[in-house]
């Protein structure tokens, strides 16, 4: 028999190597993640930097009046203003890669004091704004993905449009009105009363985080009292997230309930709620997963709003005061450390949604 009349086959062990994705798909996804940091901080940072000097130098903006001229000159010649602008980019860019954010010029503070000082508060309310989100988004997702199509379902889509569209502060004043000022149920605003915020200063090596701290006292007035101030702050910027989320679960459930592993559990008898329940949702969590790293970024965004309307000392309102003095200086240094944990927050979230499935990977 002729060679030519056999068909050409491949060795079992070429095919097993031809067909076997490449090796490293996730220590490759990993560094290709992290390096793309880098250039998402640098973007960041040049932009803050160049829309900070397009009002004049920071110095004349924040204590120019208040200087003689020849005050002013030595002042600026001292913090480097008087240089060219591209000098002072270069060598801020020195800086940030130190990790050397600046000082602050109305009040002469390093801006890592202020991120030490006050970060931990934005990073609490950061926390309860996701629970909220969560504990709101995804059952009224399930649920709009179960009566979907039916008028509960465009009464939550609605919701979700309005939650999303809605501005803080005008959620912020509205909730503070409701159950703070005509019912009376939670306080105006801060992040505890004057007595609990004094006697958890008071503790040994406290955190920052309040509720951490009143946990480690075992007191539960203390404790109660950090919540309840939590509740109205937390829902506002909790509920910009929350139809977001409540959004990405109700299409992906329908999505997911339209797949043949479902159609062959709905043919078992298996109930439509239990299918949402125990079949569509895991495969539903994933995109919001994917998701957080940019809600992080719009709920540190929201709570320069939420923590300035109920007086939350934290990063936001921190951040206001700073601009409401023309503070230039400060405010780069915070936006510069935000976009930080922005960047490396998404690095974060990529990594869990890899982790849990595998095909982001690829």
């Amino acid at each position: 028999m002729l060679t030519g009349d056999i068909p050409a086959t491949e060795p079992p062990t070429a095919k097993a190597t031809r067909r076997r994705p490449s090796g490293g798909g996730f220590g490759r996804y990993l560094v290709i993640r992290a390096l793309l940091i880098i250039p998402t901080v640098f973007i960041l940072v040049t932009l803050v930097f160049f829309l900070m000097r397009v009002v004049g130098n920071p110095i004349t903006a924040s204590v120019g009046g208040r200087l003689t001229e020849a005050q002013l000159q030595e002042r600026l010649h001292a913090a480097g203003y008087d240089r060219p602008i591209i000098v002072q980019y270069l060598e801020y860019l020195g800086q940030i890669v130190r990790l050397d954010f600046g000082t602050t010029a109305t009040d002469n503070r390093q801006i890592s004091e202020v991120i030490v000082t006050y970060g931990t508060a934005t990073i609490e309310l950061v926390f309860y704004a996701l629970i909220v989100a969560l504990v709101i988004g995804v059952p009224l997702g399930m649920l709009a993905a179960y009566v979907r199509d039916r008028w509960p379902d465009a009464v939550l889509r609605i919701l979700a449009i309005l939650a999303y569209a809605t501005p803080v502060f005008f959620a912020g004043l509205l909730l503070k009105l409701t159950f703070s000022v005509a019912l009376g149920w939670l306080p105006l605003g801060g992040r505890a009363s004057t007595r609990v915020a004094i006697a958890l200063g008071r503790i040994d090596n406290p955190t920052g985080i309040y509720i951490v701290d009143a946990l480690r006292t075992g007191n539960s007035e203390i404790i109660s009292d950090v919540l309840s101030h939590a509740v109205l702050p937390a829902i506002t910027l909790g509920l910009l997230t929350a139809g977001i989320f409540l959004r990405l679960v109700r299409t992906n459930v329908i999505g997911t309930l339209g797949s043949e592993y479902v159609d062959a559990a709905r043919s078992r008898g298996v109930s439509e709620f239990r299918l949402v329940r125990k079949h569509a949702l895991k495969p539903a969590l994933i995109p919001i997963i994917t998701v957080m790293g940019l809600q992080i970024a719009m709920l540190l965004g929201g709570s320069v709003l939420t923590e300035t309307t109920f007086g939350w000392r934290g990063l936001g309102f921190t951040l206001q005061q700073y601009l409401s003095t023309r503070d230039f200086v400060a405010v780069q240094g915070i936006v510069a450390v935000l976009a930080v944990i922005v960047a490396v927050t998404n690095f974060i979230v990529d990594v869990i949604a890899a982790l849990i499935d595998p095909r982001v990977r690829y």
